[in-house]
């Protein structure tokens, strides 16, 4: 038989999903105020108790004595911690925070930052956004400041890839806030504050990014672990390049990449070196012969292990960079190709500048109408949303391919 608190949390399981009232179970046979105490689990049950409620819900007195695995949070995390490699414990996990009681916030919290990563990892930033709503408000239940922090630093992470950067500002500004007031580790506040620079970045405050970029290097930087420091370099780098200074840029990233030379993390080496692709692909003139070479090694991992999602993004970066390299049609095929998936699961920002891709490719086509009136749209777009560093790779995008087309020998080649 279940303990209590146990079985009183399956018996008002059992009743409400059938809408009864506790005097609507307990009939003439059972005092309410009995009831309650077991719901509440200060009253342990009889056998008689048992068997008799079990009859009045219509239920098998097993359905009162014995854990449902479906509905057992605990159960569902235990599996999860415990799988195998390349195991999906998404929909187990989902179902037992359905069927969960709300009363172990904890747990709760854990499973739903596992379903949020889950989500991250397939590129469904939607359901991540969901996940990561409600663990704030676990966070604020349980009053667990490191729990705050991490919460609102991923949540900023999730509305940035969502496009969604000025609704970003707050959560990352909380949890670096948040994290610097309770003193919490220095990863803490290294992970929230390489997120608030992020977010800058991408509303065009280059100025508040870069005195963020200088406390981490002078304050957390030379302490940091290898996967925060690879990670802070990385987004200090593009903050680099667009301020135009494209040789500490260049020195950040090849800092970054230095930081896990020796392995560790694979998750993190791979995703280091497809940042590292675009970011070198995004620096003026890009760095089209580095972006090669860490594409091809990120591309060896990734074809063994990468998800869906990681896919696609190797896939564009291929695109992004045969246009750099002047392979026009493969650029075309490769864009084709991605928009024959279906459905993308690209981050916000890598949608756009496919999409700028493809417009670009529409102007050099011939199509110069038709590629200038996508450009525009996805430009007025970026700006209206105050995404100020997406705004700006769009028009100059615009503006540089405008000017191959009408430059001195390349009009004859565009059909």
């Amino acid at each position: 038989m279940l303990e209590q608190p146990h079985f009183g949390r399956q018996l008002r399981k059992l009743r409400l999903e059938r809408g009864l009232s506790q005097a609507a179970v307990v009939g003439e046979g059972m005092s309410t105020g009995y009831l309650s105490r077991l719901e509440s689990g200060k009253r342990r049950p009889t056998g008689r108790a048992v068997s008799y409620l079990a009859q009045r819900l219509g239920v098998e007195v097993a359905a009162l004595t014995e854990l449902r695995a479906g509905g057992c949070l605990s159960r569902a995390l235990a599996a999860a911690a415990s799988a195998p490699p390349g195991t999906d414990n998404a929909t187990a996990l989902l179902q037992a925070v359905r069927d969960d009681e709300h009363d172990d916030p904890v747990g709760r919290w854990q499973a739903l930052w596992l379903l949020g990563q889950i989500s991250d990892s397939r590129g469904d930033y939607e359901q991540e956004r969901v996940h990561l709503r409600e663990l704030i408000e676990l966070s604020d239940l349980i009053a667990a400041p490191d729990l705050q922090v991490r919460s609102h630093a991923q949540y900023a992470r999730c509305l940035c890839a969502l496009g969604r950067a000025r609704a970003a500002e707050p959560a990352a500004v909380t949890a670096l806030t948040l994290a610097r007031a309770e003193r919490l580790p220095a990863a803490d506040v290294m992970a929230a504050q390489t997120v608030l620079i992020g977010v800058e970045t991408g509303l065009g405050r280059l100025d508040a990014a870069e005195r963020h970029v200088r406390e981490l290097e002078n304050e957390l930087l030379p302490t940091a672990a290898p996967q925060l420091a690879a990670e802070a370099l990385w987004i200090a780098s593009v903050v680099a390049d667009r301020q135009g200074d494209h040789r500490t840029a260049q020195s950040r990233l090849e800092g970054a990449l230095a930081q896990l030379q020796g392995g560790g993390d694979l998750t993190l080496w791979t995703r280091l070196r497809t940042a590292a692709t675009a970011a070198a692909l995004q620096m003026s003139p890009p760095r089209v012969a580095a972006a090669e070479r860490w594409l091809g090694e990120a591309d060896v991992v990734l074809e063994l292990i990468g998800t869906p999602a990681q896919l696609q993004e190797v896939r564009a970066l291929r695109a992004h960079l045969a246009f750099h390299q002047g392979r026009l049609d493969e650029a075309r095929t490769l864009c084709c190709a991605l928009s024959s998936d279906g459905e993308l699961r690209l981050p916000h920002a890598d949608r756009v500048r496919l999409a700028v891709l493809e417009g670009r490719l529409m102007i050099l086509e011939g199509r110069v109408d038709q590629g200038v009136a996508a450009l525009h749209r996805l430009g007025q777009q970026a700006t209206d949303a105050r995404n100020l560093d997406l705004a700006s790779h769009v028009w100059q995008s615009l503006a540089t391919t405008l000017a191959e087309v009408r430059a001195p020998g390349v009009g004859s080649a565009v059909r």
